[in-house]
């Protein structure tokens, strides 16, 4: 199977990055202004409502593609569409801006119809360097919007509020942004994770927020130190909620402390368990956490892990942490553990767990597993599934593609993509699209028999998950943002 060098960031990289879709069930769907995130809801089920989507295209050619724009060289974050806009977090190789030069961090936005870039948020690097901000993974958040708010968190571990519209409107809020104009983002408030909670992020923050309610929901990347032996800051959060109205501190929670393997590098997941809401977090010592989430009181954890697994820094080691998103589906948590691709492939575990389970903080490992998939049957995973029809899609970093009973874990097929994955299945339209890291796009017919029904390729690896909106796929490569469409035909240069 092919395998290319993989950077240690840009690991949990993808796995926040991921772009996402429309879910089946939307349970906490938030009402009034649009929103779109990472998961059509809180619950983060990679599945999509959309329709007359194509099954098939060729890049080159230019069939059923809408347009084309350029991103950075190192692409993570998105596709995300809100507001009438496509939005992506890349770096600065594309300079979009010739006054800005060299390695920055950036979140772009294009028009949704037509590809036109509208402006970037740019951020400097951290003077920390590379232990804390790892050169060229750019942004690696895929951002929250809601009507014309936008929330992100940036490569200086900030959890930011943006202004969908760009300093074009006028500059609200904070009037502190380094970078001005037009083509440029508007600050409405900022909350520094490092500054103000001592958090150290190992690599890079890159936590995908979620919203419900009034409190957007984010991991910090809390984590070891650049020689991978020492937690500078154990009682610094990995879990924090922030108002989203004010930018302030709702609560934290230090949980795994001590305990933390790499980093915290999972998103939280929000659902309704019995008409009680739950976040739920993978944690960095590879336990699920679950909190209410007003108070952040713990309401259950699972241990993610065999109590026979040992860590060990590299493939040989057998006990994980949490890159991949939780799934809340049916009462249930559905997620798979992995570690930093950089790690190589190794042995993982895949879990169901009974989310209805403890309620006081408890150990619910025992009496909350419903089934497990592991050892040579799942590898490490940093991809998020995808549940529809009662069939789960899941995929692992090995390049397997899974379709599974999901309330049994039988299994119906399983798919070798040849290559590396780092995003997840999505569900549109009755296919299954799945990116790989040779630049190829697996498209699959749902269901329990499999069929293939075409596998183009976009030229540059694809780490990011598609996403579906008004009728288009939206799709980012390492260094290309494109909109397909059925019966589209886009010859023209990239923008």
């Amino acid at each position: 199977m092919k395998r290319t060098a993989l950077t240690l960031a840009a690991a949990g990289a993808a796995a926040f990055a991921l772009s996402n879709p429309r879910a089946e069930a939307p349970a906490v769907r938030a009402a009034g202004p649009d929103v779109a995130l990472f998961g059509f809801d809180g619950a983060r089920n990679q599945v999509s409502l959309e329709k007359g989507l194509p099954a098939t295209w060729d890049v080159k050619a230019g069939t059923n593609v809408l347009w084309s724009a350029k991103a950075g060289s190192q692409s993570y974050a998105g596709p995300i569409v809100g507001d009438g806009k496509v939005f992506i977090g890349t770096n600065n190789e594309t300079e979009r801006d010739a006054a800005i030069k060299g390695d920055k961090g950036v979140l772009m936005a294009f028009d949704q119809k037509t590809g036109a870039f509208l402006w970037q948020m740019v951020t400097d690097k951290l003077s920390t360097g590379r232990v804390n901000d790892w050169p060229q993974q750019g942004v690696c958040s895929t951002p929250y919007v809601e009507g014309k708010r936008l929330y992100y968190v940036s490569n200086q571990a900030k959890l930011v509020a943006l202004d969908t519209e760009g300093l074009k409107n006028g500059n609200d809020g904070l009037q502190t942004e380094k970078y001005k104009g037009d083509a440029h983002g508007d600050v409405i408030w900022e909350f520094d994770l490092m500054a103000e909670l001592d958090v150290f992020p190992h690599n890079l923050a890159a936590s995908s927020p979620v919203v419900h309610g009034d409190l957007i929901f984010i991991t910090t990347a809390n984590g070891v130190d650049e020689g991978h032996v020492n937690i500078p800051s154990p009682k610094a959060p990995s879990f924090v909620a922030i108002d989203k109205n004010t930018g302030k501190l709702a609560w934290e929670s230090a949980l795994p402390g001590e305990k933390i393997i790499h980093s915290n590098w999972s998103n939280a997941a929000v659902g309704v368990v019995k008409g009680q809401p739950q976040v739920v977090f993978g944690g960095g010592d590879g336990w699920v956490y679950a909190f209410e989430p007003k108070t952040g009181e713990l309401l259950w954890k699972f241990d993610g892990n065999p109590k026979d697994a040992v860590y060990v820094l590299g493939a040989r080691g057998t006990k994980n942490d949490f890159i991949s998103t939780p799934v809340i589906h049916d009462d249930k948590v559905y997620i798979g553990v992995g570690q930093d691709p950089e790690h190589g492939e190794g042995v993982g575990n895949f879990w169901v767990i009974d989310a209805t389970k403890g309620g006081k903080g408890e150990d619910v490992t025992t009496q909350a597993k419903v089934w497990h998939r592991g050892g040579n049957d799942f590898h490490r995973t940093i991809s998020t599934v995808a549940i529809h029809d009662g069939i789960l899609y899941a995929a692992d970093l090995s390049g397997f593609l899974y379709a599974l009973d999901a309330k049994t874990g039988e299994l119906f097929w399983k798919h070798d993509l040849l290559a590396a994955v780092w995003g997840s299945p999505y569900f549109a339209d009755g296919k299954i699209y799945l990116g790989d890291e040779d630049g190829d796009i697996s498209i699959l017919r749902a269901g329990k028999k499999l069929e293939v029904l075409d596998e183009p390729n976009v030229g540059q690896s694809v780490y990011a998950t598609v996403y579906a909106k008004d009728g288009a796929l939206f799709l980012l490569s390492r260094n290309q943002l494109y909109a397909f469409k059925e019966g589209a035909s886009f010859t023209g240069p990239a923008q």
